[in-house]
């Protein structure tokens, strides 16, 4: 059984923002549980908001070295995308009538990922065998 986990672009960038209160307890536990167990998977989308969010998103912005190891060290999860992926997410955001970011997700978490973690759709919704969870809210 598959038991990768693709995080979505907010809970890396509420991980690592310690001012995103309850948001950044909930997401740094994520991100921590999915660097120990080795499941975690991230797209190019989600490296490049990471670090938008975090250059230009949070006060004080964080130095672009230190975003560098940041994203460095994120390399080492599985990381998936490809310029196809754009058009795959085109279709999605026609199908689903959703904006072409989440399609672009959607798409992405087919790399045998079993859970998406997201903001951005409802928990419990599921897309084929991937089930949605947002652990930024409180059970």
């Amino acid at each position: 059984m598959n038991d990768k986990r693709f995080l979505g672009y907010k809970h890396p960038g509420y991980a690592h923002a310690r001012t995103a209160g309850s948001k950044h307890h909930r997401a740094s536990q994520l991100v921590e549980e999915l660097w120990a167990s080795g499941k975690g998977v991230v797209s190019t989308q989600v490296l490049q908001e990471l670090w938008v969010n975090l250059r230009e998103k949070v006060d004080p912005p964080r130095p672009a070295d230190e975003l560098g190891r940041l994203i460095r060290d994120y390399m080492g999860w599985e990381v998936v995308d490809t310029a196809e992926s754009i058009l795959e997410a085109l279709d999605l955001e026609v199908r689903y009538k959703t904006s072409f970011w989440d399609a672009l997700i959607r798409h992405s978490v087919h790399c045998g990922a079993t859970i998406l973690y997201t903001e951005g759709l409802a928990t419990g919704q599921k897309y084929g065998a991937i089930r949605v969870v947002n652990s930024l809210i409180a059970p």
